[in-house]
Formats: structure tokens, sequence, C-alpha cells
């Protein structure tokens, strides 16, 4: 099992910024992959970033590419998502998830991932 806690999110005006961080704990050394995702109100969820644990590959959901930047910090098992030029349609409740290895490995599917944080609410006023 891993645990996952995500913290960070709040109300920002657009143009702002702001990092969230997903706290990661329990069998942490079966993760291949972390991801962001968010889900708007009415929306489905959607991908945003996610990070590959052995090669540091990282992917970008079309909407954030140039503005939102994932990165780690092995020491603290905590993955972070750094938010620029958020836009009011950013606003989501924002998730991260762990995929443990199961053979292919699509970052960018929900499905593909086997935990989940309780998500942090992001809102960006225009």
């Amino acid at each position: 099992q891993v645990q996952l806690v995500e913290s960070g999110g709040g109300l920002v005006q657009a143009g702002g910024s702001l990092r969230l961080s997903c706290a990661t704990s329990g069998r942490t050394f079966d993760t291949v992959a972390v991801g962001w995702f968010r889900q708007a109100p009415g929306k489905e969820r959607e991908f945003v970033a996610a990070s590959s644990w052995h090669d540091y590959n990282t992917y970008y959901g079309d909407s954030v590419k140039g503005r939102f930047t994932i990165s780690r910090d092995n020491a603290k098992n905590t993955v972070y998502l750094q938010m620029n030029s958020l836009k009011p349609e950013d606003t989501a409740v924002f998730y991260c998830a762990a995929g443990v290895a199961k053979g292919s490995y699509y970052p960018r599917a929900p499905s593909w991932y086997d935990y989940w944080g309780q998500g942090t609410q992001v809102t960006v006023s225009a």
C-alpha cells in the first residue's frame, strides 16, 4: 500500500502561482510513477503531469505545458507541482496518484494508477 497526502491548494488570483505537495508513504519502493490529475465540477478527471520514478521522465497535459512543473524530493518522498500563470480554468480539485509496476506504463491514464490522495482544492479567481 502507498499513502498519498496532498497539500498546498488554496485561492489565488489569475496570473498567480501555487505549489502543491504530495507526501508519499508506505511501500514507495514499488512506485513506478506519480502523477497529478485534476477534476472540475461536472467534468472528467484530467491528466496534469506525471513523473517516472526511475528514469525521471516527465509528462504534461497540453493545457498546462509550459506553466506547470512536476518535481520531487526523494529524501522527503514528496512530489511537487509548481503551478505558474494560473488561469480561472485551472480551478479544480487536484489529486496525486501513484502507480506500481505492472507491465506497460500509461502516465496519462487515470486507470493505470493504483493509489490516490484525497485531493486539494485550487481556486483561481479572475
